[in-house]
């Protein structure tokens, strides 16, 4: 029999860009996978919107949270990575970003190449490389 406790989880924006990305200082994490990607549909908005806005009806690749950039070269790709539980441990996948996914300091991905890593309470994920300004702490809750 499936347990009825979901997995839970938060992430907490460490930088003014990933406050405003998540629409305040930490979004919970109660469905996955949980996907983050660019806001590449429309310009960005000086006011942080609602998780409501951020689910629009695309298809199965559609991210929960978008990251604005406005200037080229980009650091998030559309599609950039992904948490998943997978029943037991929350893992992060880099899907196949462009300029990849630091956690804990170690690279995941880029290049295309995508990759995967095991996600503990406290680490710091920065979606973009070492240049992005969207750095995010995971915590469980």
């Amino acid at each position: 029999m499936p347990s009825s406790r979901q997995p839970r989880a938060v992430l907490v924006g460490l930088t003014p860009e990933a406050k405003a990305a998540l629409g305040g200082e930490e979004l919970a994490i109660s469905v996955f996978p949980f996907r983050l990607g660019r806001d590449s549909r429309r310009p960005p908005r000086a006011a942080p919107r609602t998780l409501v806005d951020r689910r629009k009806p695309s298809g199965p690749r559609t991210n929960e949270v978008y990251l604005p950039e406005s200037s080229e070269p980009f650091l998030v790709s559309r599609e950039h990575l992904q948490i998943q539980h997978n029943g037991t441990r929350f893992v992060v996948v880099d899907r196949q970003s462009t300029s990849g996914t630091i956690v804990e300091g170690a690279m995941l991905g880029g290049q295309h190449r995508g990759g995967a890593a095991q996600l503990n309470d406290g680490d710091v994920i920065i979606v973009g490389g070492s240049r992005s300004p969207f750095v995010f702490k995971f915590r469980l809750k």
